[in-house]
């Protein structure tokens, strides 16, 4: 299988270049600079689009690209900027694979979609929620769709990603080895996490599997904030005891923070478990010991 990936450079897509090659995949990447490696294809969303070159020959195409949405304060240029980052690459490469003999497309999407569902079971049946990350999911999801034309195409709605290095537990791993970690508001919201060989492990079988629309990567068991830093501070033999109140977060980040820190999203991955797919780090402590 040939398979071109978008977002190559980022925490998952690294991950499933390496992986995709260990399993005997010819991958080629897209890249937004001037290509200098024989597997690297320059593109430019904004302007020539994608080279006719860049898709000769591939079976498939994943594209996980986009500014990350928790890196800094929702400014209204910032919010443009996530947009931007996601829509319009999306859109360009739906377009190209419409035109194209490739038969299948992932494309990368967010939990966000479903917003704030409380304690409510949230699977891909539900409707977007409200706020900026839902309508930004919305609008990102529907980017892909022109691809249908051609390909099948499976929509990537992946949560807090799990890594011994970068993602979802950069900022928190310090502050917990430092003893200064605990709840965040209430601590009751779930968190629809994932770990990273999980979520490269769900790309591979979507790529070879006939699963076409949005499909949750997220663990089957979502936790609690307040569960997955006490889980967290046992694997790391650190106390957990601090509380930051809702309302300093509200202050400090403001829509980010009561969207991202204080929703809760109790998404569970029915398309993937229905299917069949086996989670390597079902549980949190699994996860969180592999990422120690």
């Amino acid at each position: 299988m040939r398979v071109l990936v978008a977002g190559a450079s980022g925490l998952i897509g690294s991950a499933l270049v390496g992986s995709l090659r260990g399993n005997g995949a010819d991958v080629a990447r897209l890249v937004r600079r001037e290509a200098r490696q024989p597997d690297e294809f320059s593109w430019d969303p904004e302007g020539f689009g994608v080279p006719d070159e860049a898709l000769e020959g591939v079976d498939a195409v994943v594209s996980l690209g986009g500014v990350g949405v928790g890196d800094r304060r929702w400014s209204g240029h910032f919010r443009q900027e996530l947009r931007d980052s996601r829509i319009t690459p999306t859109q360009v490469l739906a377009d190209a694979i419409a035109d194209s003999d490739v038969g299948v497309f992932l494309s990368a999407s967010a939990t966000g979609f479903y917003g704030d569902t409380g304690d409510r079971e949230t699977t891909e049946g539900d409707g977007p929620g409200a706020g900026f990350l839902a309508d930004l999911a919305v609008d990102w999801e529907a980017a892909a769709q022109p691809a249908a034309a051609q390909a099948r195409v499976a929509l990537l709605r992946t949560g807090p990603v799990l890594s011994p290095k970068g993602g979802f537990l950069a900022k928190l791993r310090p502050l917990v080895k430092a003893g200064l970690g605990g709840r965040l508001g209430n601590g009751r919201q779930f968190l629809p996490w994932i770990s990273l060989r999980d979520e490269v492990a769900a790309i591979e079988y979507l790529l070879d599997h006939d699963i076409s629309g949005p499909v949750n990567l997220t663990a089957p068991i979502p936790v609690r904030f307040g569960e997955f830093v006490s889980t967290y501070g046992t694997v790391l033999h650190r106390p957990t005891r601090l509380a930051v109140p809702a309302a300093a977060l509200r202050l400090v980040g403001g829509d980010m923070a009561r969207e991202m820190i204080l929703g809760s999203a109790r998404v569970v991955p029915k398309v993937l478990t229905d299917s069949g797919f086996e989670f390597t780090d079902a549980t949190l402590l699994d996860a969180l010991t592999w990422t120690r």
